[in-house]
């Protein structure tokens, strides 16, 4: 029953912490270390019949609100922030200071850190996402333009491991991989369709560098809208969404005595009164999983299961807001609030460069304003990402 999942879809700041302790600061130049994975604490999950049956705020938004009003989520970088970037950039250059080492301490910008601060906001608890235009990557290349998306992603949150080689700073790029292989294969290194999910952080920002030929398009769409909706069409969807039936693969990239997958909700509530509605969700991780349901280990997917999958990434598609990013678009999103997507992409041919986003997941505490989310790790700096043993976090330039 499991190929159907994916198969009928429809087209489409740092601080040192106190009292750090097992940390080799000669592995984790910061003193932290990336939380990983984990499956969530059961005991703080809610029933459905404790979720809302309609969110109302600014995190429930329309496309229709945006499709025709930039003004109100594309901000383009003045002449002054970019001149503040730049030289910013080439101080810390100049300093030698390794990338993985960078934060606001040693990264500062008076100005822009004011409009970053209040974006860092709007992402977490307004309608989710922005998009930065006018980043000069052409100009930059590669290494300058990593040190100023680096920076500037200082003052939204700590960098996480987004992958088991520990890279900071991904690199969204078709390396000729099989995404038939999706046990082995994560989707970013391919070509392929993304389906609505979200990543293991709380924020993910996309550095538009170069762009492909055609296709490689943009969706997001509020989960809250999505929740609503569901409510009214489909509550025997959203309740099947709320249950911890689902299982989430890890693709190997696990440490020493974990599980290869981890068991878990699509949506939940924060811990305590009045929790907001959090969305967890990857069809791909989903369908992966074959292998452990063929042999035994956990159930196969239930003909509800299917049935609200499907569902989910149809009301995603429909209530989608698109867009294109251009070279030098920087795209912040949070992925408590907001599912992404991105259509699949022909490259141009050689010699011309193919299509290339950085990409960042950042981390927000909920010391420093982030959902309190139901997981042992929730107040950790870097909650979330994926970490595997020590792994050391790493920051190279170009995908590997």
């Amino acid at each position: 029953m499991a190929p159907s999942l994916l198969d009928t879809q429809p087209i489409a700041p740092h601080e040192l912490p106190s009292g750090v302790t097992g940390v080799d600061r000669k592995i984790f130049p910061d003193g932290i270390k990336t939380s990983g994975q984990h499956p969530p604490l059961y005991d703080l999950l809610k029933p459905y019949s404790e979720f809302p049956k309609e969110i109302t705020g600014e995190t429930v938004w329309r496309a229709e609100d945006y499709a025709n009003n930039p003004e109100r989520w594309v901000h383009v970088l003045t002449d002054q922030e970019v001149n503040e970037l730049s030289d910013t950039a080439d101080q810390f250059i100049a300093n030698k200071i390794p990338l993985t080492g960078i934060s606001k301490d040693n990264f500062h910008l008076p100005k822009l850190s004011m409009l970053l601060t209040a974006v860092r906001a709007e992402i977490l608890n307004g309608k989710g996402f922005i998009l930065f235009k006018g980043f000069p990557a052409a100009k930059w290349g590669l290494h300058k333009s990593a040190v100023a998306y680096l920076g500037m992603g200082t003052y939204l949150g700590y960098f996480v491991s987004q992958n088991g080689r520990g890279h900071v700073l991904g690199h969204v790029k078709d390396l000729g991989e099989d995404p038939k292989q999706i046990d082995k294969v994560r989707i970013y290194r391919t070509n392929a369709r993304q389906f609505f999910h979200a990543d293991d952080s709380d924020i993910v920002g996309l550095l538009c560098i170069q762009k492909s030929l055609e296709g490689g398009e943009s969706d997001i769409v509020s989960s809250h809208h999505v929740w609503n909706t569901l409510q009214k069409e489909r509550p025997d969807v959203a309740e099947t969404l709320t249950k911890p039936i689902w299982y989430f693969d890890r693709k190997g990239e696990t440490s020493i005595g974990e599980e290869p997958y981890i068991r878990t909700s699509v949506f939940y509530l924060e811990k305590g009164a009045n929790g907001r509605v959090y969305s967890k969700w990857d069809p791909y991780y989903v369908k992966s999983l074959d292998r452990f349901m063929n042999a035994g280990i956990i159930p196969h997917l239930s003909p509800e299961q299917i049935e609200a999958a499907k569902v989910l990434e149809e009301t995603c598609h429909r209530l989608r807001l698109h867009m294109i990013l251009e070279v030098g678009d920087i795209q912040f999103l949070s992925n408590e609030h907001v599912l992404h997507a991105r259509t699949a992409y022909k490259d141009h041919a050689p010699p011309k460069p193919i299509r290339h986003l950085m990409r960042l997941w950042l981390a927000t505490p909920e010391s420093e304003g982030g959902w309190k989310l139901p997981f042992h790790d929730s107040t950790e700096k870097k909650r979330g990402g994926i970490q595997v043993n020590d792994q050391p976090p790493v920051c190279p330039l170009d995908a590997e």
